[in-house]
């Protein structure tokens, strides 16, 4: 059975959402969560039902979202701290965590460590599309200062992640630009370019409409790059979320017409809802680590721990190297 542990310290809201996202995976999924943190603020917390269902291992530090990501190495008696050394002790298959994100990348990368023949672990985001499934994108924060054979694994990477975790058969690649030609993009897009010219499923550069329309698969770019995407699509999608609800309330006919559009409207927010993805896997390390949202709900928690079950279950840890293996003898 997937064991995962889970830093019920972070986040901004405390153990509540966590451990109530906790709860309500286990009524859906087998598994074995690791609840690291506090014990006399998350027993409590607890369904007496659920209490022997869940293993609780006491830490009693945490680290603050105003911490130095670097302090998490020193502080080994922090949530996130011991939840990440269950994993690299073979205690636990993979860590879920809403703290510190930087923290929790750093200590997946120095404590687990990076896989074989990984240069650069990568945070990956998935986007919507008009054509239903989610598009790849990564890397999405790690890495500020990526080289071309950084990126040119992220692309790799991005592509078993595609075909083990989304059942996407030969996905396709493109390394994001400001451009579709070749000619287009700056030295590090054109250089990685040049690494995966005959790479299975690499169709070039791709623009930034293409993360949503559906025309390509995995999107690789650098995590500077990656983080503007991300925080952009957000704020995008909560502008329009904004501007709908409020030419409803201004517009006589629309709010005639609203009561038709509740189940549209419903649908939409659930494709644009980082509650609905769970969390951003830090790929290239060895074993799990989801990263969530500071502001994670229960449901956000609940749906990262699925993230976590099914990242571990489909190997894809296993086909990375592989495949890697592959491009490298190349």
């Amino acid at each position: 059975m997937v064991r995962i542990a889970i830093d019920a310290m972070g986040g901004d809201f405390g153990p509540e959402p966590i451990v109530a996202g906790c709860v309500e995976a286990l009524k859906h999924k087998k598994f074995t969560p690791i609840l690291v943190g506090k014990k006399d603020e998350i027993l409590p917390l607890l369904p007496k039902s659920y209490r022997d269902k869940i293993l609780i291992i006491q830490a009693d530090d945490v680290i603050s979202m105003s911490d130095a990501a670097t302090d998490a190495v020193k502080r080994k008696e922090s949530s996130i701290y011991k939840a990440m050394e269950l994993v690299r002790n073979g205690e636990a298959d993979g860590v879920v965590s809403a703290g510190h994100s930087g923290a929790t990348m750093t200590l997946a990368t120095l404590r687990l460590g990076r896989l074989e023949h990984v240069l650069r672990p990568a945070l990956v985001t998935l986007m919507p599309t008009k054509t239903g499934r989610r598009s790849v994108v990564l890397d999405v924060g790690a890495n500020v200062d990526s080289r071309p054979e950084h990126l040119a694994q992220f692309a790799v990477m991005g592509g078993c992640y595609a075909e083990d975790v989304l059942k996407i058969k030969e996905p396709s690649i493109g390394i994001l630009a400001n451009g579709e030609e070749d000619s287009k993009g700056n030295e590090l897009t054109k250089a990685a370019f040049k690494l995966l010219v005959g790479y299975r499923g690499f169709k070039g550069n791709v623009e930034g409409s293409d993360i949503f329309n559906g025309s390509c698969d995995v999107i690789a770019c650098d995590g500077f790059v990656g983080n503007l995407v991300l925080k952009s699509a957000e704020g995008v999608a909560s502008t329009v979320s904004y501007l709908i609800k409020d030419y409803i309330k201004k517009s006589p006919v629309a709010i005639t017409g609203a009561l038709l559009m509740r189940k549209v409207f419903k649908l939409l927010k659930k494709e644009i809802d980082y509650a609905e993805i769970g969390g951003a896997p830090l790929i290239g390390i060895k074993g799990c680590a989801i990263v969530s949202h500071g502001k994670s709900n229960s449901r956000a928690i609940e749906n990262a721990i699925y993230q976590a079950i099914k990242y571990v279950d489909t190997g894809v840890n296993e086909h990375i190297v592989k495949r890697l293996a592959q491009v490298k003898e190349k």
